[in-house]
């Protein structure tokens, strides 16, 4: 099934939450900034960060570089991690990347078509979990639906956007891509969640001089 693009911001995604059976236990929030003043005053406990950025020249190359560094770095098993391989998916695998690994802070609806598509990938590989979800109509078709209630709209000047997670398994940082050929281990998670993710986000951000095409959202326990 085709997949339309969606927008990335709170509102969207949390209908997407509601679509794929979770219940109102966490919510997204929209993320203002990665200073440290912003970041101190920011009151929500955070599950997860998600950074929606351009694709360009710059961050290929980054990537390539990265991948080389990381390559014989092993993730924590307990990372969820699959592969993207649909076209305008950001918006489910970004959600479902942001869910997994915080399972044990979620509440699923009966027969909840997240918690479904969870069980049933558990012991799949990253690719095996990418076919699952090219498979699962019921995942697309909510993408969908929420898609068709945005203003999301092909860039006119060919830049394409993606949508990278970033969360705290075990005590780590990880970056979850899933045009990458595995989560990125950051390291031990110093401070808050959101804070280390912040810095890493950063970096996003002084790699692309002058571009302000970046938003950021967090996944955070509903109050």
């Amino acid at each position: 099934m085709a997949l339309s693009p969606m927008e990335i911001n709170p509102e969207m995604l949390n209908k997407l939450l509601k679509k794929v059976g979770v219940s109102p236990t966490v919510k997204f929030v929209d993320v203002l900034g990665f200073e440290s003043d912003y970041l101190k005053s920011f009151s929500h406990d955070v599950c997860a960060v998600l950074l929606l950025f351009p694709l360009t020249q710059q961050h290929e190359e980054f990537r390539k570089k990265q991948d080389d560094e990381h390559k014989d770095k092993e993730p924590d098993a307990k990372v969820y991690f699959m592969k993207q391989t649909m076209e305008n998916s950001c918006g489910i695998v970004g959600l479902i990347h942001a869910t997994a690994s915080n399972k044990d802070k979620l509440s699923f609806d009966k027969d909840s078509a997240l918690k479904n598509f969870l069980d049933k990938s558990a012991d799949a590989s990253p690719d095996d979990r990418a076919k699952l979800l090219e498979e699962n109509k019921v995942l697309c078709s909510a993408h969908n639906s929420i898609a068709a209630e945005g203003h999301c709209r092909p860039s006119e000047d060919g830049v394409h956007f993606h949508l990278i997670v970033f969360t705290n398994v075990n005590g780590h940082l990880y970056e979850i891509d899933g045009l990458t050929a595995k989560p990125i281990d950051h390291g031990p998670t110093k401070g808050t969640l959101l804070e280390g993710a912040s810095k890493i986000c950063k970096q996003f951000t002084e790699r692309e001089v002058g571009d302000v095409r970046f938003s950021s959202v967090a996944l955070v326990k509903a109050a």
